[in-house]
């Protein structure tokens, strides 16, 4: 079952420069494109946009492969 995030929430994922935090700024529902590639989504499955805490750098993922972060 999906973790259901909401924008301004905290969460954290593993990158290939290892654990990333930030926060959610933009849930998508829809398929959507981002850095030139298709990204599905849905009310079931939603994409999240979320800003990086070090860097503002935009990433964009799937619940499963996010953690929520307590403040």
């Amino acid at each position: 079952m999906a973790k259901r995030f909401k924008v301004g929430d905290r969460v954290s994922w593993n990158s290939e420069a290892g654990r990333v935090s930030g926060r959610i700024v933009r849930v998508h529902t829809r398929d959507t494109e981002y850095k030139g590639h298709r990204r599905r989504a849905s009310e079931e499955e939603p994409q999240y946009e979320i800003q990086s805490d070090k860097t503002d750098h935009i990433a964009m993922h799937k619940d499963s492969t996010l953690t929520r972060v307590d403040d």
